[in-house]
């Protein structure tokens, strides 16, 4: 009987018997599973196992379709239905009935509830459904038992080449699938993806600070969705949230927005600003009816994606405050100021890639005006960091932005919305005041493009 530990090398090397007849190995680390190998050069993975007076031999797969990992985890799953007393017909069909990972998939998406047993966003069924399409298709159609911890170790590491972040939702994904099958008892094999490291986080702190508040407002009022990033700003709430703000949830007369159900699952009462206040009045009269703050003419109802208008809005930030350099600088007259102006006004693309390299030209360090790093979700934490700087408590803001921890869940649930709304509206000021916009207590109008 020849015995020999099974790598890929050692199959693939293994001589053919003669023609008519065949030749059977086997492994050393699972005693029962074999290979046979034909004249044909066909390889194929079996699990021997005596039952009684005669031998079941089980076809597990081709080799090396089936890798030799694989055919050592379904070998040990099989092993275990013949422990617990099952015949080889029975283990036959086990096999066969386990489910796939794509089939565990489709149950995952329409049944996994949240902690607070409510199901799965839309938007975070379109994540689990990205990263599958992207980036698992090679496990897709396999069976769990299949999928090994050095597959998804591997598909972990060609994804981190590419975005870290996005190689830890596969592990994430992976993982929280097993789990879920395990649950329905689905599946009693081990997790693959187990105490996978992931990648270290990147620390994200980037707010507008008091120099870039000038410029980031002045390119908001000219944006065509200026109301959008103003509402962000002054609420501090979620992206997704703004774009679906309705009508309904708001009480313009108490100065709240009331959100049902947030990203980490709990409803939020958004104190509103009497900035805020003020630019939801005017706009309530703009938008013929909508039930939506931001109407729009897609499958929602509402605004989707503002990407598209905030990189244009930073381009002309960037440029305008580059432009202040180039003058300060003496190399730039009011007339041609006027021109640059002009020119960003209707294709701030080309403006921000002339003055760009003409900033370049004179040496002017980049970091000093460039503010392209600055995304939507900064403005939440915008307005965090300005509460902190007014002298704001680490509970205030994390109720105020609808932070949750186990930690303070407590504290949270005890706060009312009076020192959130004093922390709101003092940040609001500072903001303005920063921004050039407001010199007195009085609650002012901000200038927007509507």
């Amino acid at each position: 009987m020849n015995r020999f530990k099974f790598t890929k090398t050692a199959l693939h090397a293994l001589p053919l018997p003669e023609a008519g007849k065949r030749a059977t190995v086997y492994d050393t680390e699972s005693p029962k599973l074999a290979v046979r190998v034909t004249a044909a050069g066909s390889k194929t993975f079996w699990v021997i196992r005596r039952t009684g007076s005669t031998m079941a031999w089980l076809k597990l797969g081709n080799f090396p379709e089936m890798t030799v990992e694989q055919a050592r985890s379904e070998a040990h799953k099989i092993l275990g239905e013949f422990a617990s007393g099952a015949n080889p017909a029975a283990v036959k069909r086990a096999v066969r009935g386990e489910p796939s990972f794509f089939e565990v998939f489709e149950r995952f998406i329409a049944e996994k509830k949240k902690r607070n047993g409510s199901h799965l966003s839309e938007r975070t069924k379109r994540d689990y459904q990205d990263v599958l399409r992207l980036y698992l298709e090679s496990i897709k159609s396999k069976k769990l038992s299949q999928i090994t911890r050095a597959e998804i170790k591997g598909i972990h590491a060609r994804v981190s080449k590419k975005s870290a972040t996005q190689a830890d939702r596969c592990i994430i994904l992976v993982s929280s699938l097993f789990n879920f099958a395990a649950d329905l008892e689905l599946f009693t094999g081990t997790n693959p993806a187990a105490r996978i490291q992931k990648n270290l986080p990147p620390e994200r702190d980037r707010f507008a600070l008091p120099a870039e508040l000038p410029y980031l407002y002045e390119a908001i009022a000219e944006s065509s969705l200026s109301d959008y990033f103003l509402l962000s700003l002054l609420t501090g709430a979620r992206r997704s949230n703004v774009q679906a703000m309705a009508w309904r949830d708001i009480d313009l007369q108490a100065g709240v927005w009331r959100l049902d159900l947030t990203k980490n699952g709990t409803p939020q009462n958004v104190t509103l600003s009497p900035e805020a206040v003020a630019v939801l009045s005017e706009r309530k009269n703009q938008v013929n009816g909508s039930p939506f703050v931001f109407p729009s003419t897609g499958r929602t109802g509402h605004l989707v994606e503002p990407k598209k208008a905030w990189a244009t809005l930073l381009k002309r930030a960037s440029t305008r405050r580059a432009l202040d350099m180039i003058q300060d600088a003496g190399k730039m007259s009011e007339a041609e100021r006027e021109q640059a102006e002009q020119l960003l006004s209707h294709s701030p693309a080309t403006a921000a890639k002339r003055y760009t390299l003409l900033a370049e030209s004179l040496n002017i360090d980049p970091t000093t005006y460039d503010m392209t790093d600055l995304r939507i979700h900064d403005l939440r934490r915008t307005l965090g960091s300005w509460q902190a700087k007014t002298g704001a408590s680490m509970a205030i803001i994390g109720k105020s932005l609808n932070h949750k921890t186990q930690q303070a869940t407590a504290i949270y649930a005890r706060l009312d919305l009076d020192p959130v709304r004093q922390s709101v509206n003092t940040a609001t000021q500072a903001m303005l005041e920063a921004a050039g916009i407001r010199q007195s207590a009085d609650v002012v109008p901000i200038n927007r493009n509507q």
